[in-house]
C-alpha cells in the first residue's frame, strides 16, 4: 500500500496543507495554459501577450488575497 496522500481525494480535501497544495497546482495549471495562447484566443480575453507572460511568469504562491480564504 501507498503511503503517498492523493491530494485530490475528498480526505485530502479536508486537510488544509493538502486542499492548499491543490489550489496552487491549479494556479499553476492556469498559468500554464495561459502561456500556450495565441494571439486571437489572448484578444477573446482582453489580454495582450505582454500580459499573459507577465501573469504566467508569475510563481504559483502568488495569488490575490481573495483566493486564499
Amino acid at each position: 500500500m501507498s503511503a503517498v496522500l492523493n491530494i485530490f481525494s475528498p480526505l485530502a480535501m479536508r486537510l488544509p496543507a493538502a486542499a492548499a497544495l491543490a489550489s496552487m497546482h491549479g494556479v499553476w495549471l492556469q498559468r500554464r495554459a495561459l502561456s500556450g495562447l495565441d494571439e486571437t484566443r489572448l484578444a477573446d480575453l482582453g489580454l495582450t501577450a505582454d500580459d499573459a507572460a507577465c501573469e504566467a511568469g508569475r510563481p504559483f504562491w502568488d495569488v490575490p488575497a481573495t483566493w486564499r480564504r
